[in-house]
C-alpha cells in the first residue's frame, strides 16, 4: 500500500508519527480541508502530468489552478495529466493520495509558487485519508523536489 511506503519514509526522517489518518475522505481539496478543519487553499495538492514520456508532479495550493500558457512556456509542452492507472503506475500512488513522498524513481517533482505564502501546508501521505502538516521548508527538503515553478493561476486574486 501506498501509505506504508510513506509511512516507511518518513519514519527513517524521525517523522512517522506525523502523518495524519482520517475515518473520512480527504481525497479531495474540500473533502481533505474538512477533514483538517483548515482553509481548502492550506492543502498542498499533487498533480500529474506527462511530460516527455515521464511522470512528472507539480504540488500547488488548493486554490491554484494549473494555467495553460504558463505550463507550456516552462515545460515545452501542452499540459497532460495521467490517467489514475497512468498515476498509480508511473508515480506509485493513486489518484485521491498522489504525494511527492516515497514516489517511483524517474518521477520530477516541482513546487508551485503558489505555496509560498503558507508557513505550512498539508500535502497527502498516499492514501485518499491522510495528510501531513509540513513547513515550506520540510515540503522542499522531504519532496525531493526539482525546483519552484510558476505555473498556475486563480490564487493571487
Amino acid at each position: 500500500m501506498s501509505i506504508e511506503k510513506v509511512k516507511t519514509y518518513f519514519y527513517q526522517h524521525g517523522m512517522a508519527d506525523r502523518v495524519q489518518e482520517f475515518e473520512v475522505s480527504s481525497a479531495t481539496v474540500e473533502l481533505a480541508a474538512q477533514a483538517l478543519h483548515c482553509e481548502p487553499c492550506r492543502i498542498a495538492k499533487t498533480l500529474s502530468f506527462m511530460v516527455d514520456s515521464h511522470a512528472i508532479l507539480i504540488v500547488t495550493a488548493g486554490d491554484a489552478k494549473i494555467d495553460n500558457p504558463k505550463y507550456k512556456a516552462q515545460f515545452g509542452t501542452k499540459a497532460k495529466m495521467l490517467t489514475p492507472d497512468q498515476a498509480e503506475t508511473l508515480v506509485g500512488h493513486a489518484v485521491g493520495g498522489v504525494c511527492p513522498f516515497a514516489v517511483n524513481e524517474d518521477v520530477d517533482i516541482y513546487l508551485d509558487n503558489s505555496l509560498k505564502r503558507f508557513e505550512t501546508v498539508f500535502p497527502a501521505c498516499g492514501s485518499s485519508n491522510s495528510a501531513i502538516e509540513l513547513t515550506i521548508a520540510e515540503l522542499e527538503k522531504y519532496s525531493g523536489f526539482t525546483s519552484w515553478v510558476d505555473v498556475c493561476k486563480g490564487w493571487d486574486n
